[in-house]
């Protein structure tokens, strides 16, 4: 009689079920469980969403250096104008502007693509660059590149204005003046106090853009050869 009671009172234990207690255990489990499983993704995707965000900066500050380096190296100045002042619409120019931090260039160059087939649209354009406020953000500062087509008479604004690389931290150009043999931190082709019709040999270009989160700063640094240095003169009785 003892070990059947005692058989009944085991089936009847085991048929019950959990407790109370046995439950919170359990969810207590689940959920450091849950919590771990969820701490390494976010980790895993807060690194691969870093990792996206250096290249992306990377692959801006080269394309820019690189497209800044070919438009330089298409720079021409002319003398193809008007005699009679009143009819002069165009001015090729090429302008450096010193500043502190972030300097800027405007010049004629062979640099415009056409886009739409057949258009009646020369190489020739203006372009610029130069960095610019963030007007949705508070401190960052991007490098702009301007384009105008055909060439104007202002050759500091007009045209379309795109950001090509984003927070921006330096920005410096030197220029190769072939009469001195010196770097010069600014050049004008329109003055006759400054480099009056001539362009540079040379144009050193320094692009740095702010790190992303541990990584170090993305700096580059390229030199440019200057093939045409002399304003373009054919066509023009001697």
């Amino acid at each position: 009689m003892i070990g059947g009671a005692t058989r009944r009172h085991e089936r009847r234990r085991r048929a019950r079920g959990m407790t109370l207690l046995e439950i919170l255990v359990s969810l207590g489990v689940m959920a450091m469980i849950s919590l771990l499983i969820y701490g390494a993704f976010d980790s895993l995707s807060r690194g691969r969403r870093g990792e996206s965000l250096r290249s992306d900066r990377a692959r801006q500050g080269r394309d820019a250096v690189e497209r800044m380096a070919r438009e330089l190296q298409s720079a021409f100045l002319s003398m193809h104008t008007p005699t009679n002042q009143a009819l002069v619409t165009r001015l090729t120019a090429f302008y450096g502007q010193n500043s502190s931090q972030y300097d800027r260039i405007d010049f004629a160059s062979f640099a415009h693509r056409r886009i739409m087939k057949d258009a009646k649209e020369s190489d020739q354009a203006e372009i610029g660059y130069f960095v610019v406020k963030d007007p949705e953000v508070e401190g960052k500062m991007d490098l702009a590149r301007r384009e105008q087509a055909p060439i104007d008479f202002d050759y500091k604004r007009g045209g379309v204005v795109n950001v090509i690389a984003e927070d921006v931290e330096r920005f410096d150009l030197r220029y190769l003046d072939p009469l001195t043999g010196q770097w010069v931190e600014s050049w004008d082709s329109t003055q006759v106090m400054g480099q009056f019709n001539r362009l540079p040999l040379e144009i050193r270009i320094e692009l740095e853009l702010k790190p992303v989160k541990n990584s170090p700063p993305f700096r580059y640094v390229t030199k440019v050869m200057m093939p045409m240095q002399l304003p373009l003169t054919f066509g023009i009785p001697q």
